[in-house]
């Protein structure tokens, strides 16, 4: 999570892009916290389009008296991503989550190191599905 304020308008999140994982960042929440003012709290995120170009999308627009919480239900954004506080003065308090997936090419390589002895460990036996009771 991060906190943008009247003093620090901004936060980007950053990845390592020379490893070998593609990385999910998923906002969660967007509430206003303790010492708000209530005037309106616009929250951007400026990332890139599928043409590499800045957009900045507004996503949240809090107010302590009638919303002070935004439940973004994991909205997925690839880092890298900026936050801004466009305008208002917060405190405005950003949660989510960030989940780190190996490349298919990478996840096939790990596989053929597997014996069949180990193979065959990771197979799971489903029970057979039974009729619902009248």
């Amino acid at each position: 999570g991060c906190e943008l304020t009247a003093s620090t308008k901004s936060y980007t999140f950053q990845v390592d892009e020379e490893d070998d994982s593609d990385h999910i960042l998923a906002l969660s929440v967007v509430c206003l916290t303790d010492g708000a003012k209530d005037e309106c709290n616009v929250v951007e995120v400026i990332g890139r389009n599928h043409e590499n170009q800045e957009i900045a999308v507004p996503v949240a627009n809090l107010k302590l008296l009638c919303q002070p919480l935004l439940s973004l239900d994991n909205f997925k954004l690839q880092p890298p991503v900026t936050f801004r506080l466009a305008a208002g003065s917060g405190p405005v308090h950003l949660a989510g989550w960030h989940r780190i997936v190996p490349r298919e090419d990478a996840f096939f390589e790990e596989d053929d190191d597997l014996s069949e002895e180990e193979e065959e460990e990771e197979e799971v036996e489903l029970p057979p599905i039974m009729p619902a009771k009248k």
